[in-house]
């Protein structure tokens, strides 16, 4: 694919970056001990440690900003977002918190108990962790292309569902709940067609399994199923997000992906008895359920997102931007995930550095590489994760 896109929005302000010189950056990153969660943000020139929250919001969500109704309880900025987030997530209660760890946080100390076996397609780091924090046990349940870096197939992200049903068949009674991450963050932003999640729900429906979608990038998985999926070729990225959202149970979401905001997050759900706990939960640790742990600001600022992150001109854009990047790695023998991710490109740094062995830290070597030598804040997701 040669297509080459420039950006679908003009840039308005600018933040004045302080350069420094690769002898200067050695000092810092060995005062950071070798971690680049420890630099300052000062001393980074090109900060790519994650996409969440560090968007730079549209005109119209700072316009929000100044909207925002900070009533402790009824804001109308949490019934303007309450009414996109039904319409998209196909949920009729909506619960806000202050980011997405926090929903899962409110779920899983829910559902979870101490011997729980919990499947996903691929649980991310947080995820995981709180699931075990729990006392449950996460497991993936990938499909075999999916460790195959080099290995092209459309839906890396899809779950194995041989695996699933497996598991349902013989230790039903020790998993609560099913998990489908989209896009498959921790199996290189990889996405999840509408078929498997079609078929995930019907294994679920078949052992009576809620089946929670954790929806951190959701748009951008829609726009690969509009790309990628023969029968969903003339549907709407909003069309394919919401019959996606049709089949799940619950909807956990950090607003700091998907909505394009710097902070925030959802629960979405069709159960009124398990969302009364969960607003009972949320009251102790977040705040008022009409709020969430959020300013009324922020939930006005969330819901301009939700409203935005859907364009197709972006969401074209965003995943051009990784698949372009992706091309010129391959094109010079660099090995990475293929096929492009939606919001990150993926280095297979086992084939990038053969001779280290994985106790050696490869991944943190060429991370702290890239920062000496070109001011660029990466992360490893790999052995130290």
């Amino acid at each position: 694919m040669s297509e080459i896109l420039f950006e679908p929005f003009r840039i308005k302000v600018v933040e004045p970056i302080r350069m420094s010189s690769p002898d200067e950056r050695e000092r810092l990153i060995q005062e950071a001990g070798y971690n680049v969660f420890n630099l300052r943000a000062d001393d980074v020139l090109i900060d790519l440690l994650t996409d969440s929250g560090t968007s730079a919001m549209s005109q119209e969500q700072w316009a929000a900003l100044q909207t925002g109704d900070e009533s402790y309880a009824g804001s109308r900025s949490f019934f303007a977002l309450e009414s996109i987030a039904k319409e998209i997530f196909q949920k009729p209660i909506i619960i806000p918190v202050h980011q997405g760890r926090a929903g899962e946080h409110l779920v899983f100390s829910t559902l979870v108990s101490e011997g729980d076996v919990v499947p996903s397609n691929s649980h991310f780091d947080t995820t995981a962790a709180n699931v075990a924090d729990n006392g449950g046990n996460p497991v993936n349940f990938q499909i075999p292309e999916a460790f195959e870096a080099s290995c092209w197939h459309p839906f890396k992200g899809n779950m194995n569902t041989e695996k699933l049903e497996r598991l349902l068949e013989t230790e039903s009674d020790k998993v609560p709940f099913v998990v489908l991450t989209i896009t498959n963050n921790a199996g290189g932003g990889q996405p999840v067609s509408l078929a498997n999640v079609k078929e995930v729900a019907e294994i679920c429906r078949k052992y009576d399994k809620p089946l929670l979608i954790d929806a951190c990038r959701f748009a951008e998985n829609a726009y690969f199923i509009r790309k990628r999926e023969e029968k969903y070729l003339d549907w709407s990225a909003k069309e394919i997000a919401q019959e996606v959202f049709r089949h799940a149970s619950l909807v956990t979401f950090s607003a700091k992906k998907d909505a394009l905001a710097n902070v925030g997050g959802l629960v979405c759900l069709d159960d009124a008895d398990l969302a009364e706990k969960l607003k009972n939960r949320l009251i102790v640790t977040e705040g008022f359920p009409t709020y969430g742990g959020l300013a009324g600001r922020d939930l006005a600022a969330i819901a301009q997102g939700l409203k935005e992150v859907l364009d197709e001109n972006y969401l074209r854009y965003r995943l051009r931007t990784i698949e372009w990047m992706v091309e010129r790695l391959v094109e010079n023998a660099v090995p990475v995930v293929v096929p492009a991710g939606g919001h990150a490109f993926y280095l297979d740094v086992a084939r990038f550095l053969p001779h280290l062995s994985a106790e050696e830290l490869p991944g943190i070597a060429i991370v702290v590489e890239l920062y000496v030598r070109g001011g660029i804040r990466a992360v490893e997701l790999g052995h130290v994760a």
